[in-house]
């Protein structure tokens, strides 16, 4: 490999995601929202706040309230960087640093293929996997963690290499600079914090002198607390602890929906451990199935998962085949076992990108295994035609996987209304209708995408609760909430009959419909 290939797998991997932006229109969904939200808020000096509430976790006061109670900031910062650098405030200008890192994984993951087999012909075909990424090529230039936990996780094991060359990669500056991967990754999300473990058991797998491992130790917190301390003291000061306080609730969900409890004071573990044995075993039983769909279907691009297998199993004696199985299993015991709705709603998802770099760096070579063996089995006189076949094959089913997914997850498929962007677009006309009510700017709405709405509308909004119309009149108690939106396919059980019957609740005020959307007016 030299930089020729290299360069044209970025620019694969630029064209790729450059491709996919131009039909993506918005964020498109709630948490790439949240983070172009925040971000531009960043870029016109508004500091860490939100003008919105997505969550009741944190018990907020009211509007606008401190960002990132909940989620970790370092999309919000690549978002307002990229807002800044043109000048703009716009999501077009804050998706563009996620562009450039989505342009980074194809020759991140060749080279990490280089490092476990030196032939061109398992780079570039590694290369090309993360060009063409399946699940998650609709995902990698919108302002989310998806492209930067695919290039941290990636240069993190590459990083682990066990024969390191000269300079900066060797001895203490390799640890230190794991500990400052360690502290991006939790700076990108909180489960990031496990790699902080991670990093800290490579020093111990990687080196044998007792001092080394001491020093490698040191190495490894310093770069990880000279990230994350500047973020810890902002938390103290506004929230009174290092991490937010939000995702501490979380914990003792007994369902997704009470992600948006409000209030949040009866999510303690004596009300989860009462809702019974039997209840948090089968919402861990319910992660559990979802996520090794996950492994199937998103790792494993439901055809590579075999010769992913069979690369783990070809170079299971290596130190970080050890450290990435080990890490590997620490985030799926989180988000099935500890953070079940969380997990299999979406954490795995993201939580897992940190490994695909790996998982499409050892591809080409498990499959290779793959064809050999069975050549020996079937005593094969072409085995070299038939790697060179297998491998373009696998390219290729790699190519049609992404397309289909691209044309129904973005372009919305027989279905033009389902295409990424959709929400913006029936916001905007929410809005108009509001307007026309008489809605003043500074009316607070409650609708199932607060962040969306606000980018898309410029008004506060807060989340949807999961509760009845009894609790939405809370809302309008506690944060002079005045209009409440229910959206087909997102209202919560509470708020089904409010939805079937707009009229039968004389304790709020039905406007109309526009666009499969319910509208009220809900002061008293």
């Amino acid at each position: 490999m030299n930089g020729r290939h290299y360069f044209f797998l970025a620019l694969l991997g630029l064209g790729m995601a450059g491709l996919v932006a131009a039909f993506e229109p918005a964020p498109g969904y709630l948490d790439a929202s949240y983070y172009c939200a925040t971000g531009l808020r960043l870029a016109s000096g508004q500091g860490f706040t939100e003008p919105f509430l997505w969550n009741y976790l944190d018990d907020p006061q009211g509007l606008p309230h401190p960002s990132h109670a909940y989620w970790m900031p370092l999309a919000s910062l690549l978002a307002a960087a990229g807002a800044i650098l043109f000048g703009s405030a716009s999501c077009l200008a804050a998706r563009t640093p996620f562009l450039l890192l989505a342009a980074l994984v194809p020759p991140l993951t060749a080279a990490l293929a280089w490092s476990f087999s030196p032939r061109r012909e398992h780079a570039l075909s590694a290369g090309l996997l993360a060009v063409f990424s399946g699940f998650y090529a609709p995902f990698l230039p919108v302002t989310d963690t998806f492209a930067l936990y695919l290039l941290l996780g990636g240069l993190f094991f590459l990083l682990c290499t066990a024969v390191s060359a000269a300079g900066l990669w060797s001895g203490a500056r390799r640890f230190l600079i794991l500990g400052l991967l360690a502290g991006l990754m939790h700076l990108a999300r909180a489960d990031g914090l496990l790699w902080l473990a991670v990093a800290w058991t490579a020093v111990f797998l990687l080196t044998r002198e007792a001092a080394g491992r001491r020093k490698g130790v040191a190495m490894v917190a310093l770069g990880y607390f000279l990230v994350m301390t500047p973020w810890f003291l902002r938390n103290w000061l506004v929230f009174g602890a290092p991490l937010g306080t939000g995702s501490s609730r979380a914990l003792w969900l007994t369902s997704y929906n009470q992600l948006f409890s409000y209030p949040p004071a009866h999510l303690t573990f004596q009300d989860w451990w009462a809702s019974g044995l039997i209840s948090i075993l089968r919402a861990r039983l319910w992660a559990l199935r979802l996520n090794l769909q996950s492994v199937l279907g998103v790792q494993g691009g439901i055809f590579l998962l075999p010769a992913i297998l069979a690369g783990i199993w070809h170079y299971r004696r290596e130190a970080r085949i050890h450290l990435a199985c080990l890490a590997w299993l620490l985030t799926f015991v989180l988000m099935t076992f500890v953070f079940p709705f969380a997990g299999a709603r979406g954490g795995f998802f993201h939580s897992g990108a940190a490994f695909q770099v790996l998982w499409w760096a050892l591809t080409p070579v498990g499959l290779e295994r793959i064809i050999a063996t069975l050549a020996r089995w079937r005593k094969w006189e072409r085995e070299h035609e038939a790697q060179l076949v297998l491998r373009a094959a696998m390219v290729g089913m790699a190519f049609f996987l992404t397309a289909l997914l691209i044309w129904g997850r973005v372009l919305g498929g027989l279905d033009p209304r389902r295409a990424w962007g959709s929400d913006w677009a029936r916001y905007e006309q929410i809005d108009h209708f509001l307007e026309a009510a008489g809605a003043r700017p500074e009316e607070v709405v409650v609708v199932a995408d607060p962040p969306g709405f606000y980018l898309a509308t410029g008004r506060p909004a807060i989340a949807l609760p999961d509760g009845d119309v009894t609790t939405v009149q809370a809302l309008v108690a506690r944060y002079q909430a005045r209009y409440l939106v229910l959206e087909a396919g997102a209202v919560t059980d509470g708020l089904q009959p409010l939805y079937r019957e707009p009229t039968a609740f004389p304790v709020v005020r039905y406007l109309g419909e526009v666009e499969d959307a319910q509208v009220f007016d809900i002061q008293p």
